[in-house]
């Protein structure tokens, strides 16, 4: 994230939005300061912003009546104490480690995750992205015929492509152990995503993932989607 023009667009949206009263004499009224026909479009920006900084800041802030922006601006005020200290915070408050974001693994897996993770349902949301990850690459192959381990045991395959079964190569097939071991590596990869995470899935419908657990998942999920994204597709000649 851009956070210099995160916070820019930040603080144009609070100066906007502040309530002042009414400079007009004998008149007793206050509406926010900024243009009235800017502050939606603002408010558009500010949205995407705090789906990142702060994903659950509809739920977590109240809104208020009388004021249309108000829910908007509490968030983008604490949206902007977050990124301007967010250096200071991880230094006191935890190790100062690495990252992950969501938004920022393969762009297959945050498409099928995005909108049920930032609802909170984050077994959903991995179900998601499994299913995004099955058909983008059924949809590499050409294939609907298989699907899910089968489909990726048979797209990594060292045997030769045939006319209805197309392979994808991770590397140029040399004959070297090297090339056996990241087709190798792809399958066994696959096979562990779909009996270790998808199928306990789901199984267990009642028993909701935290978001740590949940963004652990999406990150293997997001190393096999970059493989099968990179890979060359063969055919037969």
């Amino acid at each position: 994230m851009n956070t210099e023009w995160a916070i820019a667009e930040l603080d144009k949206f609070v100066y906007q939005t502040e309530i002042v009263a009414s400079t007009t004499p004998g008149v007793i009224a206050s509406f926010p300061r900024g243009p009235e026909h800017e502050i939606p479009g603002q408010a558009q920006v500010v949205e995407k912003i705090l789906e990142r900084v702060i994903p659950q800041w509809r739920e977590s802030i109240p809104t208020d009546s009388y004021h249309q922006w108000e829910q908007h601006r509490e968030g983008a005020l604490r949206a902007r104490a977050q990124l301007q200290r967010e250096h200071e915070l991880r230094e006191n408050l935890g190790e100062n480690a690495p990252e992950l974001s969501a938004a920022e693994l393969h762009p297959w897996i945050w498409e099928g995750a995005k909108s049920l993770w930032r609802s909170g349902h984050y077994r959903e949301a991995v179900g998601g992205a499994i299913r995004k990850l099955n058909a983008e690459t059924q949809n590499k192959v050409s294939r609907r015929d298989v699907s899910e381990t089968n489909l990726f045991k048979q797209a990594y395959s060292m045997d030769q492509p045939k006319a209805d079964a197309a392979r994808l190569r991770r590397m140029k097939d040399d004959g070297s152990d090297t090339y056996k071991s990241v087709q190798r590596g792809a399958m066994a990869l696959a096979e562990g995503v779909f009996a270790g995470i998808r199928n306990p899935l789901s199984h267990e419908v009642d028993q909701e993932l935290s978001e740590q657990e949940a963004l652990e998942y999406l990150a293997a999920l997001s190393v096999l989607a970059r493989w099968v994204d990179q890979s060359d597709v063969e055919t037969v000649s």
